[in-house]
Parts: C-alpha cells; structure tokens; sequence
C-alpha cells in the first residue's frame, strides 16, 4: 500500500467519523396556531426558538385563519400532518374542518408525534379523540362527564369522579413543579432535579378528561385547589406518543430554562421515543428561577 493511498484512508475514515458525529438530519416539526385566548402571535416565536435553539429539530409554522376567516380561508387550510415528526399545538379556538380533523387523528393514530402546550388543553371539548390524545383539558364546558380530575394525592395518582367544572387558576407566580417520584427515570425527567422553580405563569387546576395511557411526570401545589396537579404529562394514543405541558401562558412564561429544556426533551421523544438532548448546566434549581438568556 502507497503511502498517498493510505493517507486517503485515513482522510475518508476522519470524514466518516465527523459524519456520524454531526448528528442525524434535524426533527421536523410543525407549529399549529391561529387562534388562542392567549398571545399566540407572541409565543409561536418563542416556541420556534426554543426548539431550533436546541440543534435538534427544523420548525414550520401553520397559522389557521382568524375568527372572521371565510369558508374560502378554511378550505385552503390543509396542514400536511404526515410530513413530520411532531405536531405542537398552540391552538385553542374554533374546530377545524372534517377534513382536517381526520387528517389529524390518522397522523396520530398511525404513530405521529403531539405537544400540547398550555391552552391547547382548552381546545376541542367536544372532539373525543382529541380529548382522548391530550388526556386532560379544561373549561370549554368540560365537567364530569369529560372524565375524573387527575391529582397526586398521598404519593400516588388519583382519579376523582366527583362533579364539577374542568379548568381553573389562580394568580400568576412563581412556582415549584415536581417530578413525580414513579416517573422519575422517564427519558424527558430523567437528569432533571427533583424539584425547580418555574418562573411567573399560570398554574392550571381541576382539569379532567378521560385520562387513558396517561403517565403523569410533574406536578406542582396549586394554592387554588390545594392540591398537587398535573404539569407535565405524556399520552400513549394507539401508535402515538403525545407530550403535554400545561406550562407557557405568555411569552415571559416561556422565558425559563425549565421550560425550554422540558419542551424540547418532550418534543423529541414524541417524535422519537427517545431523549438524547442533555439537561443544560443553568437549568433552574429548587430556589432559583432561570430565565433563558437573549
């Protein structure tokens, strides 16, 4: 063997081996929003940024049309579900077409991944498999018969069948969010501290739905109901994997270490079924807030 051609080994070996250190091609994920009784226009950006910030996923946005959109606007309205890895919602408003709707449930019943993020939990009171997917939800007239309340209780997840509305708050603050001690080696939770403090946001009570293949991962104590409720969540729904976060009501809310990371975490194992996104070194601590530098 020359020496030239060895040397060209070596170059082609040192050229794999950055290949296969580079990473696979990027999760492509798409945003939903266009309608929301939160700043949607706000927290879209956020969101994008959040994820690509990561290295991890390439984002694509579809904003559905307006409250006064036409039928005309409706019907070009076709998100193309199939084409990625995960779907993050951050819609909550009027229901979408037949079409659309059965477009949505084959992507996620045939193995799609779903985030919901925070109000996205309000949408679709009435669309079983949604309510299905998210597990729980609030108001929209949700109420017993959406299904139980879901609560940590005594170490352990209870399931209250008691009547009442679905979906409440208190005044935003800061707040502890907890991981669930059974869920503790879950691929998103796993790394992450016991307990870190989230920055101001609002903090959602006494939702309940049909809460079917659900794992809850993070709680946090609600001054509102007294109880621990449910954060952070995910949702087996036939061949797919869904990630819930009720955390994100505003932009500032979003601008949280522990935010971004747990919605990154999330939304790779909804695409994958895997976490390989490291928890960073500045993520929040039980007793300090960290927001997400500019």
């Amino acid at each position: 063997m020359t020496k030239k051609i060895f040397l060209t080994m070596l170059s082609g070996i040192a050229l794999a081996s950055s290949a296969a250190f580079a990473g696979d091609e990027p999760i492509s994920v798409l945003i939903i929003d266009g309608q929301n009784n939160h700043k949607w226009q706000q927290t879209t950006p956020v969101l994008k940024k959040a994820l690509e910030g990561s290295g991890k996923f390439s984002v694509d946005v579809s904003t559905s049309p307006g409250k006064d959109g036409s039928k005309e606007d409706w019907d070009k309205w076709r998100p193309e579900f199939s084409k990625y890895g995960a779907v993050v919602s951050n819609y909550n408003g009027q229901d979408w077409p037949e079409e659309v709707r059965e477009s949505f449930i084959k992507y996620v019943g045939d193995g799609g991944g779903l985030v919901i993020i925070h109000a996205a939990n309000n949408s679709f009171p009435n669309w079983k498999e949604y309510n299905q997917m998210i597990g729980l939800g609030g108001w929209g007239g949700r109420n017993e018969k959406s299904g139980p309340y879901l609560y940590l209780k005594d170490g352990k997840l209870y399931r209250d069948t008691s009547p009442g509305r679905g979906g409440s708050h208190g005044p935003q603050r800061e707040f502890e969010v907890t991981t669930f001690a059974e869920e503790a080696d879950h691929p998103i939770m796993k790394g992450l501290p016991k307990t870190w403090l989230h920055t101001k946001d609002e903090l959602y009570d006494s939702m309940r739905g049909p809460a079917e293949n659900i794992k809850v991962l993070a709680t946090a104590y609600s001054e509102k109901s007294k109880k621990h409720e449910p954060m952070l969540m995910t949702i087996d729904h036939k061949k797919g994997r869904v990630f819930h976060s009720t955390l994100g009501h505003a932009d500032y809310s979003m601008n949280c270490v522990g935010f971004y990371t747990t919605l990154q975490r999330g939304t790779e194992w909804a695409a994958t079924g895997k976490v390989t996104i490291p928890v960073p070194d500045n993520f929040p601590a039980e007793d300090k807030t960290s927001p997400v530098k500019p």
